[in-house]
Formats: structure tokens, sequence, C-alpha cells
């Protein structure tokens, strides 16, 4: 009687396990999509600060495009860790940006998001299923 028990209450864990990883997750997304669709705006502070950068407006699209797909990919689930990855690679370039360019000690937030996208990639392409 008891293994059945346990046997009933396992599912139920990992559905909670599951919500629990997936709220971070759709956190990220939501973020990078409001962040990469305001790279769009052609009036908008990110025109100043890719301009600062130096690689010129395309660049400043290019991030736009690649974070705005992230996040979409992080939504779906067999493609959740390929938009982790792809936006903790655009988190490292701001990270290099912040440091090179702008000599800021702000390049931890987008440290931080990094390690966060990380994570969750990490954990997406564990928990892929074939």
């Amino acid at each position: 009687m008891t293994d059945l028990k346990f046997a009933v209450a396992e599912p139920k864990r990992g559905r909670v396990q599951a919500v629990l990883m997936w709220l971070p997750q759709a956190a990220a997304a939501l973020l990078f999509l409001s962040i990469g669709w305001q790279k769009f705006a052609p009036d908008g502070l990110w025109v100043h600060v890719f301009d600062r950068i130096g690689f010129g407006q395309w660049f400043r699209y290019l991030t736009g495009v690649l974070q705005v797909g992230g996040a979409l990919l992080m939504l779906l689930p067999r493609s959740g860790w390929i938009g982790a990855a792809i936006l903790a690679c655009t988190m490292a370039g701001a990270v290099v940006t912040q440091i090179v360019v702008f000599h800021s000690p702000v390049a931890i937030i987008p440290g931080i998001l990094m390690g966060l996208l990380v994570a969750i990639a990490l954990w997406r392409f564990s928990t892929r299923h074939d």
C-alpha cells in the first residue's frame, strides 16, 4: 500500500518542480522579448548606446533579432535550451561591452542574467525529450 502512495505522490512533485523551473524561464523570455523589441525603436535609448559601442546601428538590429528570437525559442519546450543559450551569448557580449567600452561596474547585471540563462539552458537541455 505504501508503494502505491509514493507512486502517486511522485508525479505531483514532478509537476510542481516543472512549474517552479518554468517560472524563471518564462520571466526571462518575457524580459528579453521586451528588451529585444525596444532595440527596434528608431529614437529609443538603444540608438545612443549602440552609437557609443561603435559597430553601427546594424548591430542594434542584430542584437534585437537575437534577443526576440531567443526569447521566443525559450517559450517552446523543445527549443527552450537553444533560446536560453542564444540569450546567454548576447549577455556575454553585454558584459564585455560594459567592461571594455563603458568601463562600468554595471557589467554585473548582464553577468547575473547570463548566469541565470546558462542555468536555464543546462536544465532545459538535460530534461529535453528526444
